[in-house]
């Protein structure tokens, strides 16, 4: 293309060479509040280099102790935490799992008409997804006491409403022609939602519910730091004496563990939704 060219396409189109000036300068001035923003925040959370740079070092001297990992004495102790954290996740996963089930069912558009008893469960939905899995495990504590129980009630409790909108969501996207079809032979409510609804978006249902033991597993690690039991009570126990080597230890074994349930999760969705390969 000769330049003659290249200036009458310029000439046609002028913003597929470059944004005009006040475009340019308009991007300027976002960039520039932008930027003003970002280090007023930074100031007022204390952000310096030096101290930056003071928390890296005292990182970096951590992770030193850290090596070579080691069991420890109490290796034991460990292995009934670990256990008892996979334990707590997975009850956890269950319960909300079943509960959301027929919460899912009454949140769905296509099955539920009445506008104002579908909108006051979504936000229902909505309230309960607001407060995280930490909130819940320290307000059980105090209500049935320390011990794995406070996590597995912490975990279903902030599942049962993410799950929830999930599975109405699943539920709005079925196809219409197989409901119609069990209704064509004489299927009542229930049968349409058996035969109709649940064949279709089982799979899914059950995919997702993986997805959170997976995520419940990790999560359940943190609960124990508030006295919800597992593994969590195990870490914050080393890291108040110091016990470094321990620690690394630890989350070596979770690291393993989690990547254990992830591959063995990835297998059962395979076969739930996605056939062999």
């Amino acid at each position: 293309m000769s330049g003659t060219e290249v200036a009458a396409w310029r000439a046609r189109l002028p913003e597929a060479f470059a944004p005009p000036p006040r475009r340019r300068l308009w991007r300027a001035l976002v960039a520039a509040a932008f930027l003003a923003w970002l280090g007023w925040a930074l100031a007022q959370f204390g952000f310096t280099p030096a101290r930056l740079w003071q928390g890296l070092s005292g990182l970096a001297a951590i992770l030193r102790l850290m090596l070579p990992p080691s069991p420890g004495a109490l290796w034991g102790d460990i292995l009934r935490g670990l256990a008892e954290s996979v334990a707590m996740a997975l009850l956890g996963t269950v319960v909300a799992a079943l509960l959301a089930l027929p919460l899912g069912f009454l949140g769905a558009r296509n099955l539920v008409t009445a506008t104002l008893l579908r909108f006051s469960i979504r936000r229902l939905f909505d309230g309960f997804r607001g407060i995280d899995q930490l909130i819940w495990a320290l307000a059980y504590v105090r209500a049935v006491g320390l011990g794995p129980l406070a996590g597995v009630l912490a975990i279903a409790t902030a599942d049962i409403a993410v799950l929830a909108k999930l599975y109405a969501e699943a539920i709005e996207a079925v196809e219409r022609r197989q409901v119609e079809g069990v209704a064509a032979a004489g299927g009542g409510w229930a049968e349409r939602l058996r035969f109709g609804v649940l064949p279709q978006v089982l799979p899914v249902m059950l995919a997702q519910a993986l997805y959170f033991f997976e995520s419940n597993t990790r999560a359940a690690a943190i609960l124990g730091v508030v006295g919800a039991g597992g593994i969590g009570l195990q870490i914050a126990e080393r890291i108040r004496v110091r016990a470094w080597d321990e620690v690394a230890f630890i989350i070596l074994l979770m690291i393993v563990t989690v990547a254990a349930i992830d591959w063995l999760s990835a297998w059962l969705r395979q076969r739930l939704i996605g056939g062999r390969r």
